[in-house]
């Protein structure tokens, strides 16, 4: 699954790349609404044809068939109970008619949120800040430690380092952001050189807050840089990256925001596209 998940990246971050460039010159609160409703008018069509409308249309009649025997029969426990029945039966079967364009939809809406957490989930550090760089080693604890050195190439200056976690393995640095753009951190662990991309700046700049491990998961949530391999020294690096302060477009509400006008977007849209969902 994993190399599955790496290679969906490598084509979500060539079309992520042109898709998404307009965010960066755009409102926060203004990308992620144009963004949200796009993205629901997209899963809308993508819905009707990949869905049976025709046997959805059906079972939405028969659901409106029985509602009214609801209020009309409603002393009639016998009758009410029936038409409760046939509702529920309804409703079940439309679930099951919506499982196949969920699935159909389920793997690029995945791929899409993963590049939308980019540029949402976390600000770049600005000039004059602090931030912790963790470095993950492979191996179990009693493997032995490699020398690791960390070459900031003028970026960032270390101010407290490295920091050995022998427990986790991990090893941390305390640096400082000094020159704003998009840099490539140089660890050298022994004899091998590791790259992890590291954003500074005031603009609106996607952040790839860790280079991720062999894991599935792992790689579809942080999409930007190629992931670690096994047998690889190192498992992860990450950089702790500042909260996105925004409740349209911020570090956690952003998801929130994105569903609710997407799913707006949809219902708005719905009659317009002759959509029976």
């Amino acid at each position: 699954m994993a190399w599955v998940a790496s290679w969906l990246n490598v084509g979500a971050n060539a079309l992520g790349r042109w898709l998404l460039a307009p965010l960066g010159v755009m409102p926060g609160w203004l990308s992620a609404t144009v963004v949200a409703a796009v993205t629901g008018v997209g899963l809308l069509a993508v819905f009707k044809y990949t869905s049976d409308q025709r046997a959805i249309h059906r079972v939405r009649n028969d659901i409106d068939a029985h509602l009214p025997a609801l209020k009309l029969f409603k002393d009639s426990a016998r009758v009410a109970l029936g038409a409760q029945g046939r509702v529920l039966w309804g409703a079940g079967r439309l679930f099951v008619l919506a499982v196949v364009p969920m699935l159909v939809m389920a793997l690029p809406v995945t791929l899409l949120l993963g590049q939308l957490g980019l540029w949402y989930e976390a600000r770049p550090l600005r000039v004059g800040e602090e931030s912790v760089i963790t470095l993950g080693l492979a191996g179990d604890a009693g493997s032995p430690w490699p020398a690791v050195v960390l070459d900031s190439k003028g970026a960032v200056d270390v101010t407290a380092g490295p920091v050995r976690i022998r427990s986790r393995r991990e090893v941390c640095w305390n640096v400082i952001a000094r020159r704003p753009g998009r840099h490539r951190l140089a660890f050298r662990v022994d004899d091998r050189v590791i790259i992890k991309e590291l954003a500074i700046g005031d603009g609106f700049l996607p952040v790839s807050a860790e280079r991720p491990g062999w894991d599935a998961a792992s790689i579809l949530m942080n999409p930007a840089e190629e992931p670690f391999r096994p047998g690889d020294p190192v498992r992860s690096i990450a950089v702790a990256y500042p909260d996105r302060s925004s409740w349209t477009s911020g570090t956690g509400t952003w998801l929130i925001y994105w569903f609710a006008v997407s799913m707006a977007a949809a219902l708005c849209f719905r009659r317009t596209l002759d959509v029976k969902v």
